[in-house]
C-alpha cells in the first residue's frame, strides 16, 4: 500500500485516514455521478415527451384532415348517386334524394342498433364498481 493511504490525518477532533477520506471522495463521487445519470434521464424523458406529443399532434391534424375530407367525399358522391338516380329513371330530383336520405337513414338506424345493443349487455366498468360496492359496504358498518 502507499504510505499517504496510511496516513492518519487530523480534522477537528477526529482522525480520518487518506484511505477513509479515498472512499468518502470514491461514494460522494458515485453519488453524484448516480444523480447526473437520473437527471440525464429526466431530461431525455422530457425531450421524448416533447417530441412523442409534436409527432402525435400532426398525426391527429392529418387525421381530423383526412376526416373532414371523408365526409365531403360521402357527400358528394351522395349527391351525385341522388342525381344519378333521378336522372336515370328519369324522375324529379326531390325522388333520387328521397332514395338516397332513405338509404342513408336505414344505414345510420343499422348502426344505432348494433351500437346500442353492445352497451345493453355488459356491465360498465365491473372491477370499479364491485370495489365501490365493497366500500360503500365497509364504510356503511363502521357507522354501525
Amino acid at each position: 500500500m502507499d504510505m499517504d493511504l496510511r496516513v492518519a490525518r487530523t480534522k477537528g477532533d477526529e482522525t480520518m485516514t487518506g484511505y477513509d477520506q479515498s472512499i468518502a471522495d470514491v461514494l460522494r463521487t458515485a453519488v453524484q455521478d448516480a444523480q447526473d445519470l437520473v437527471r440525464g434521464e429526466i431530461a431525455l424523458a422530457k425531450a421524448e415527451m416533447r417530441e412523442e406529443a409534436r409527432r402525435v399532434g400532426a398525426g391527429a391534424a392529418l387525421l381530423t384532415a383526412a376526416a373532414i375530407a371523408a365526409v365531403i367525399a360521402i357527400v358528394m358522391l351522395l349527391t351525385a348517386a341522388a342525381w344519378g338516380i333521378s336522372d336515370a329513371l328519369a324522375w324529379p330530383a326531390w325522388a333520387g334524394f328521397a332514395i338516397v336520405g332513405a338509404a342513408v337513414l336505414l344505414g345510420a338506424l343499422m348502426f344505432a342498433y348494433m351500437g346500442r345493443s353492445r352497451f345493453n349487455g355488459e356491465r360498465h366498468m365491473p372491477l370499479t364498481m364491485d370495489t365501490l360496492k365493497e366500500n360503500m359496504r365497509w364504510m356503511r358498518a363502521q357507522r354501525s
